[in-house]
This record gives structure tokens, sequence and C-alpha cells, in this order.
């Protein structure tokens, strides 16, 4: 199956898109509809588990599949990948899991999603100190941007790979490059990439992601990426049966990890969760990440001039392949968005109403690939 074949077939796109029936739904930067694949591989495994052992049930090999899967999808070792679920839960366990020492400072974007904010701001408890980016535009950071803040006590940047607000797409190659050449770690929240954009992990130490948006996967599962050579120095904060041997389920007379990510998966695994995200993993896996990001990147191109037309104001509406996604974000300064997107909803086209920090509205749009271009003519005859 191809994105052209699903696009161009409505009982294919349907089908395989429920969703798609009743709803143009543009809004997969927030939380995602599950495609058919995801909600037929849930159904059957809850339905064997209601007369068996939920873990007997489980699918041949699920957990290293899944994993294999989402280092393909990153371009990382299955021995990297951690199932831990949401993206906060993987950042935090990375701030917490650090030695770090008073003076450390780490760069950081303080108009970042919140997950990628708060788990660092706990830290100035243990003496870190946080060096704030000010971006000119929104999440719009240049490398040059991060390599100006760096000193002798930097320990870390932990950026995200894609502005949730404006789409800006930081260039993670650059950055992560030169941090590496000057041994400071790389902490990347990729949820507004992966499934969407090639996002490479070659200069990245850690990456934590969640299923439920481009992945279009379930809620409260999701992928934490620690580079090999970086997990010595990552201590796992929780222990559990899980990460920690105990053969026949006894507790041994020392902590011995896994001698892999799996150092980092404590307890019982989200079965359910996983298996939705698993199917959801291999649809993108064939599909192909670069012709996916190709169709995002044509949606965009298509609907950042006609809005321009209209007379709004789009964030970022010049940004180049490298530095553009899925998601365009727009406003006018006379009319009350919120209304806007209300009457987008009555009209069963979702979208996400977003607030700045001096409290202006925005509408963010994030189509997928099995969006098609009469849904988006829908949308701006809307507008």
């Amino acid at each position: 199956m191809t994105i052209e074949e699903i696009q161009s077939d409505e009982s294919i796109r349907i089908s395989e898109f429920p969703v798609a029936q009743n709803t143009t739904y543009l809004a997969h930067a927030a939380v995602c509809p599950l495609p058919s694949c995801a909600r037929d591989a849930i159904s059957k495994y809850a339905s064997a588990c209601v007369g068996e052992d939920q873990e007997d049930c489980m699918p041949p090999n699920l957990l290293r599949e899944t994993r294999q899967l989402a280092a393909d999808l990153i371009g990382a070792k299955m021995k990297e990948i951690a199932l831990v679920g949401p993206t906060s839960l993987g950042l935090s366990f990375i701030a917490q899991g650090l030695n770090w020492q008073p003076g450390d400072n780490i760069i950081i974007n303080a108009d970042d999603y919140p997950s990628n904010v708060y788990p660092w701001m706990a830290l100035e408890e243990k003496g870190v100190k946080l060096k704030y980016l000010k971006p000119q535009e929104p999440g719009r950071i240049e490398p040059e941007d991060v390599f100006e803040l760096i000193d002798s006590q930097t320990r870390m940047a932990a950026l995200a790979s894609c502005n949730y607000v404006s789409g800006y797409r930081i260039n993670i190659d650059a950055i992560g490059r030169e941090l590496r050449s000057k041994g400071i770690l790389f902490c990347v929240d990729g949820i507004q990439t992966v499934g969407a954009f090639p996002t490479s992990v070659e200069h990245v130490d850690f990456l934590a992601a969640d299923a439920h948006k481009w992945m279009l996967g379930p809620c409260a599962s999701g992928i934490l990426y620690v580079k090999q050579e970086t997990q010595k120095q990552l201590k796992p904060i929780v222990q559990g049966w899980h990460n920690l041997l105990c053969p026949d389920f006894i507790a041994q007379e020392t902590l011995n990890y896994k001698q892999d990510c799996r150092r980092y998966e404590a307890g019982t695994a989200n079965l359910i969760g996983i298996v939705g995200h698993n199917a959801s993993l291999k649809m993108l896996n064939e599909l192909g990440l670069n012709n996916i990001a190709k169709d995002l990147l044509n949606k965009r191109n298509k609907l950042i001039p006609e809005l321009l037309c209209k007379g709004y104001h789009v964030l970022n509406p010049d940004g180049d392949q490298v530095n553009s996604s899925g998601i365009v974000t727009f406003h006018k300064a006379d009319m009350d968005i919120s209304k806007l997107a209300a009457k987008l909803e009555q009209a069963k086209i979702k979208v996400s109403l977003r607030f700045m920090r001096d409290g202006s509205k925005l509408i963010r749009l994030s189509p997928h690939f099995y969006n098609t271009t009469n849904e988006l003519n829908r949308l701006l005859n809307e507008l």
C-alpha cells in the first residue's frame, strides 16, 4: 500500500482511516485518531485476553519486534530503544538519571512544550542552572543560537525536534555534531517529528516520543532512545522485576540491570498499547518516512499561500525544506480565532486552538499523509 493508493481510493482511505468518513482530521500534532490496523490489532489481542493470561496472549516477540520497528524509524539499534510510554516520563528518566553537579548548565527553550521544560526546571534544586534560548520567532532555533550559549559548564542541550506551535524543525544533525565534538550531551523531544519526518539520532544521546501523534499509535505508548555508549551514564531511576535480573522471579542480593535499554523498563509493559503501536509502526515503515515527509511538505506548500491570500498571518511561512514540518499555524489580528475554531468544529473539521505566552490565540493545522487535497480545500472554503 502506498500513500498515493490511500489518497486516490476513498474506499481504501476510509477503510484504513475510519475517522475520514465523517471528519476532516487536521490535528495530528495533538492526539491522533487510531488507524484500522491499530484498532484491529488491539481488538484481536483484547478479545484473546478475556479468556487467558494477558502475557500468554501477547503476540510472539511483541516487545522485541516493536523495539526494532521503532529503531528502524529513527535509525537506531534495537538495544537503544526502551518502551517506556509518554514523552514526559522518558524525559524525566533522563533528567533524574544523570549525575549532575552543582554549576552544570542545560540549554533549553522556555517556550517548548512543558514536557520538555519542567523536567529540567526540577534540576535547579540540585544546583543545575538553565540557559534559555530566546528565538526571535516561535521555535526558530538556529544551530548558532545554541552554540552561542555554550560555556565550560554546559552539560546538555535539551531541545524539541520541532516546535509544537510554529512547526519549525531544528537542524538536529548540525546541532548534535557540534555538541558531540565538545562533549556535551544532546537530548531531543522528538514527538512532533517521529512518524512524520526522518529524525536521525546519529548525533543524539537521548530521544523520547509518544505514539499518540504522528506515529498514529495509542496514548501512553511511546519510545525512549538512549545511545548505546551513553547508557552507562544514565542510571535507571525506577527498579522492578523487568529491568533487573531476577531468575524465577526471586529477588537477588545485588541489583544487576539488563545490559541494554531494557534497563529503563522497570515493570510489566503496557501490552495493549504496544500491540496498537506495533501495528502503526509497521504501517509507517511500509509507507516510508521520506514519502510521508514529502507529502506533508506538499500539503504545507498548498496551505500557506492560500492562507496568506486570505489575509492570515502564518508562523514560519518561508521556512526551507530542512526547517519546515507538517504543522501550519495561523491567526488574524482583527479576528476572534477561537470563534473560527468553533465554526470549524461544527463543520467537522478538527484543528487545534493554541495560545502564545502573551495570550494571543492561533489555529494549528497538522494534516497527515492520508488527508486529501479535497479535505484541505474544504478547510480553506470555511475560512
